[in-house]
């Protein structure tokens, strides 16, 4: 099967997305989830005319008499009274402004006299008056399907009444590495052995992804030991990630194996680097992803190609978040036949700055990156202080 370009692998493996569907939770289990339905409030805000600060409610055509305290009003107090001319009423923020008064004056500019009276001693006064429905109106639609939930929704779900919501269900990711090489973190390893860091950071990246991980293991360099663990995981999950055993080797008979399990193979090959043993299929109810075994090319096309795949699952308005930002010296590759992605940081002043990278397993350099830039296939350099769009990861 011959390499595609990345755009082309996106745009297949985007395409083969479905619905996870929807569940109904409390709103405040909701944080990190993805709305699933419009929110609307049951009712208007501000529900009243409220006072914005501490002073006194009058009438701005009396403002340069002295005024009657007719009431205190603090806030949770309905007024008992209504303001009439020369009068005002002492008030608290965000308690109702009576009926009559049409501003609110701050406590600031006011003197009480030894009469007991009120004189207001400002040249003039904004309204301090925040109106009933300004902000929000009964019914109106405060959130939008689509959005990853955030504590400040949350906010806006408490005050509209919106207690239970819709959100989409999580995806289910199962996560295997290939490869009798490898032992688990709490081993040592022995010689020719690596420690699994696959596993871990992809189950990371999918949770932080918004979706539900789980780990089924080592597959160990046989076929039928890796079927059986593939065809578990399928029947599992909507999204089955297996890093390692994709490339060209003897022993690397993932695709293989997929096929043998009913996925269909879209692509096997992907023109990026890191990444360029990339597998992608389809299954009936899930699909597939064969990564690189190389830590960095793995996480690099989780974020690349796995990542977007969730959200539009869950029906999230996802978008890239970039900075256009500029080259702090020149860049230059070897090889241009491939997209590259290249790990970046950031100098004080906000100049772009490639971190120091000796290929797909330097695992240490990541933790380092801010993010990532990437250069199409075909160019070999970036110029000092050209502008360039760095993907924070």
């Amino acid at each position: 099967m011959e390499m595609i370009k990345f755009d082309k692998a996106l745009e297949i493996v985007i395409d083969t997305a479905f619905s996870t569907g929807t569940e109904r939770i409390p709103f405040t289990e909701s944080l990190d989830r993805v709305l699933a339905e419009p929110v609307t409030s049951d009712v208007d805000m501000p529900p009243f005319n409220k006072a914005s600060v501490d002073g006194f409610a009058a009438r701005r055509s009396d403002l340069h008499n002295e005024l009657e305290i007719v009431e205190t009003i603090p806030a949770g107090k309905v007024p008992e009274k209504s303001v009439g001319m020369n009068q005002c009423a002492r008030i608290m923020t965000g308690a109702p402004v009576p009926e009559g008064a049409d501003c609110v004056i701050m406590v600031e500019d006011t003197v009480v006299l030894p009469s007991g009276k009120l004189e207001f001693r400002g040249n003039n006064t904004k309204v301090n008056i925040a109106f009933k429905a300004e902000d929000i109106r009964n019914g109106d639609v405060v959130l939008e399907p689509g959005r990853i939930i955030r504590p400040q929704d949350i906010a806006v779900m408490a005050a509209t009444g919106n207690t239970i919501i819709s959100v989409s269900r999580m995806p289910r990711v199962g996560i295997i590495s290939s490869g009798s090489e490898l032992v688990e973190p709490d081993k040592k390893p022995g010689m020719s052995q690596i420690r699994n860091s696959n596993s871990f950071q992809l189950m990371a990246q999918s949770e932080k992804a918004g979706a539900r991980a789980r780990y089924y293991g080592i597959a160990r360099d046989d076929e039928d030991a890796t079927f059986k663990i593939v065809t578990e995981a399928l029947a599992e999950n909507d999204i089955i990630l297996i890093s390692g055993g994709v490339s060209m080797g003897d022993f690397d008979f993932v695709p293989t194996v997929l096929e043998r399990a009913g996925i269909k193979i879209l692509f096997s090959r992907v023109a990026v680097q890191p990444g360029k043993p990339t597998t992608f299929g389809i299954h009936k109810s899930s699909v597939a992803f064969g990564l690189p075994g190389n830590p960095v090319s793995a996480f690099m096309i989780f974020e690349l190609l796995v990542r977007p795949l969730i959200n539009k699952m869950m029906g999230h308005n996802y978008k890239v978040h970039e900075l256009f930002l500029p080259m702090k010296d020149n860049y230059t590759r070897k090889a241009a036949d491939r997209m590259a992605v290249i790990p970046v940081n950031l100098s004080d002043k906000g100049m772009v700055i490639p971190v120091e990278f000796h290929g797909s397993a330097h695992i240490s350099a990541i933790p380092h990156s801010f993010g990532i830039i990437m250069l199409p296939a075909g160019s070999l350099t970036i110029g000092k202080g050209e502008i360039v769009r760095v993907r924070p990861i």
